[in-house]
C-alpha cells in the first residue's frame, strides 16, 4: 500500500454537529483538509466516514500518521 502524503504537521480543529457524517481525507491530497474533495479517484485511497455523536470541538489529524483517525495523536511532532 502507499504511504498517503503528508498533509500539515498539526490537527485542525472543526466545530462537528450531533448527527452529521465527515469524510476525513486519508490520502493527504485533499485541498480541504482535513476533508476529503475527492482528489483521491482512481487511486487506493478513499474517505473515512465519522460520525458526530455530539457537538463539540473535534481536532482531525493533518500528517495522516495518526494511531487514532480520524483524529490527531502528536504523531506529527519529531521524536
Amino acid at each position: 500500500m502507499t504511504k498517503p502524503k503528508r498533509a500539515g504537521d498539526a490537527s485542525i480543529p472543526v466545530e462537528v454537529e450531533a448527527g452529521k457524517s465527515y469524510f476525513w481525507c486519508t490520502c493527504g491530497q485533499s485541498s480541504k483538509q482535513p476533508f476529503c474533495d475527492g482528489s483521491h479517484q482512481g487511486g487506493e485511497f478513499s474517505p473515512m466516514k465519522w460520525t458526530a455523536e455530539a457537538d463539540g470541538r473535534k481536532f482531525f489529524c493533518t500528517c495522516k500518521e495518526t494511531g487514532n483517525a480520524p483524529f490527531c495523536d502528536g504523531s506529527h511532532k519529531p521524536a
